[in-house]
Order: C-alpha cells, then structure tokens, then sequence
C-alpha cells in the first residue's frame, strides 16, 4: 500500500484529522490524541497498538515491522510500508484508531 492509500484511509476514519508534525511529517490524530505518525519521506508509518500486538508482528515479518516504543499498556510498531500487506494495514490502522478514539466515533465505523 503507498503513502497516499494510507493517507486516505486514515483520513476517512470519523473524526481523524491530519496534522503536521515536530519535524514537518504527517501526524494522524482523533479527538487531539495521536494514533500513526508517517516518515517524512513517507517509506515509514508508526503506529498505535497493544504490547502484544507490537510482539507479534515484530516476530511475525522482522523486515516489514519493527519495535518503536512501549509504555504501559500500548506500543507503537513501525512499519516499512512497500512490505507491508496492504489488507493487514489497513486492519493494523484501524485497530490503532479504535485504541485512542472515544466510543461513540468507533461506533460510527460499525455504522
């Protein structure tokens, strides 16, 4: 999945904005909180999950994911995005919206 499919697929989540960044990258957030921040170079895209989520795709394809950042119950994956699977992305970005939006946006996406 390219930067741009990526971008729109994150834009078209309710309530999610795009921002720019500390250092000029796009930061995607919901409600003010940051859920995925993309590269500037936009080849990388680091995003929200849980520990054992970070774990498993890390173990799972070392070259497409790698460790970011820990701390309390969520983790952030980096991931290489020409090889990462397009159709797990999307889910992967998904779930990182569904952990910082409040419940009544995440119930709009079952809508």
């Amino acid at each position: 999945m390219d930067a741009q499919a990526v971008v729109k697929v994150m834009t078209g989540l309710p309530g999610a904005e795009e921002h720019e960044g500390w250092a000029g990258q796009p930061v995607f957030k919901v409600r003010n909180k940051s859920f995925a921040y993309m590269s500037e170079d936009q080849t990388h895209l680091h995003l929200k999950a849980l520990r054992e989520e970070q774990e498993a795709l890390v173990a799972e394809d070392p070259e497409a994911y790698a460790p970011s950042w820990a701390g309390g119950r969520f983790a952030w994956v980096l991931i290489r995005l020409e090889l990462a699977d397009g159709e797990e992305l999307q889910e992967l970005i998904t779930e990182a919206y569904r952990l910082t939006a409040p419940k009544y946006l995440v119930a709009q996406l079952s809508a």
